[in-house]
């Protein structure tokens, strides 16, 4: 085994005793014990993840020819984020689940990621398909950094390790502040919450939602930390924010809860039909939207990762063809790019037009009980 293989493996081993002991510590481990969703050692979804093993591994052999972007085929503008938006709410897509919001005043940035790979080694795993569109350090500060959960494309170290003498609060689901304690962030910057809890940033409310998915960073931690949404009320706007998610019918509570929302960011790529339930794919995107309320959607997660079989264009194309056919406002940005959902827009197609699979060809379909396929949609 190389020196190099060893030293990330050390690595790896330290973050993790670090987040273990962390976690167990009075009074954060009293907090996810008592959590509806912890049993047993480890946090639960109320629906239970469907997968099919000999599916997934057939689908990465046979991958498709066009899952990542030739050079040039990915155009990105530089951000313009210093001039608050004339609506009072604006997001700017920064890449995969990475938003830059204004929203009524107050800036909140989301997954943020602008490490090389969504990997726990730097030399190898899924590498970014282009250069962060602003350098970090040229970003104006956020009010607030909202983490949904801790896998490697939302939960990046180098990313916070960066962020650890910004004068800026932590949002995150429970167990994953000990993940940030442990980069040198300061806790008394770190806010945990619980599904349908909530904390305040100036005059924003930020409610952190149920969502359907898993975590873990390690083969040794899955689920030990709870994985999110989050609905952002301003005085005059309201956002909400997916994180990675299956369909599940809770959806409808966060609408009726929270919403209706000016503006939903959600995550519409990496999806594969051997794993229904852990990411929404395009059509339960739209579905998704209706369910929480949402009057223009903005779908994220794709655009810079290889992270499943299917194109890179193809989230986007399925995602507009299900809109046309329920009627839903979708704006796709370029990288970069703010959207203001209350101003005009006219959508520019700036991907380029390659073979992509259907909704009826390659189905996503999320279970309700981890067992038939179907049940959510019918």
């Amino acid at each position: 085994m190389s020196r190099r293989i060893l030293l990330a493996l050390a690595a790896a081993l330290l973050t993790g005793v670090f987040w273990a002991v962390a976690s167990t510590t009075p009074p954060r481990s009293q907090r996810m014990q008592h959590s509806p969703q912890w049993k047993d050692g480890t946090f639960h979804n109320p629906q239970p993840l469907w997968n099919d093993f000999t599916g997934a591994i057939g689908s990465i052999l046979r991958r498709n020819p066009h899952a990542a972007p030739r050079s040039g085929e990915l155009p990105v503008v530089r951000p313009a984020l210093e001039t608050p938006p004339a609506s009072g709410l604006r997001a700017t897509w920064l890449g995969h689940s990475t938003v830059y919001l204004d929203i009524d005043g107050t800036r909140v940035l989301t997954d943020p990621v602008w490490g090389p790979r969504a990997s726990p080694l730097s030399w190898a795993g899924p590498k970014r398909w282009y250069a962060p569109v602003i350098p970090l350090g040229d970003l104006p500060k956020p009010h607030v950094v909202v983490i949904s959960h801790d896998h490697y494309d939302h939960l990046d170290r180098p990313t916070l390790r960066a962020m650890r003498d910004w004068d800026v609060r932590f949002v995150v689901p429970l167990g994953v502040g000990a993940r940030l304690e442990g980069w040198g962030i300061p806790k008394a910057r770190i806010t945990e919450l619980d599904w349908w809890e909530s904390a305040t940033a100036g005059s924003l409310e930020i409610t952190c939602t149920p969502a359907r998915h898993a975590s873990g960073r390690t083969p040794f931690d899955k689920d030990r930390t709870l994985w999110a949404g989050y609905a952002f009320r301003g005085a005059s706007h309201r956002v909400y924010f997916s994180g990675d998610t299956g369909l599940f019918p809770g959806m409808a509570d966060i609408g009726s809860r929270l919403g209706p929302f000016d503006l939903t960011l959600i995550e519409a790529g990496a999806y594969g039909e051997a794993w229904p339930d852990w990411h929404l794919g395009p059509e339960q995107a739209v579905k998704a939207h209706e369910l929480v309320q949402g009057r223009v959607l903005l779908p994220i997660h794709w655009g810079l990762f290889d992270l499943a079989a299917h194109g890179w264009t193809e989230p986007v194309e399925r995602v507009l063809a299900a809109a046309r056919i329920r009627g839903a406002a979708v704006v796709v940005p370029k990288p970069g790019q703010g959207v203001e959902p209350g101003a005009p827009w006219s959508q520019e197609r700036w991907w380029p037009l390659l073979p992509w699979k259907t909704a009826a060809e390659a189905p996503i379909v999320a279970t309700l009980d981890g067992l038939k396929p179907g049940a959510l949609t019918r």
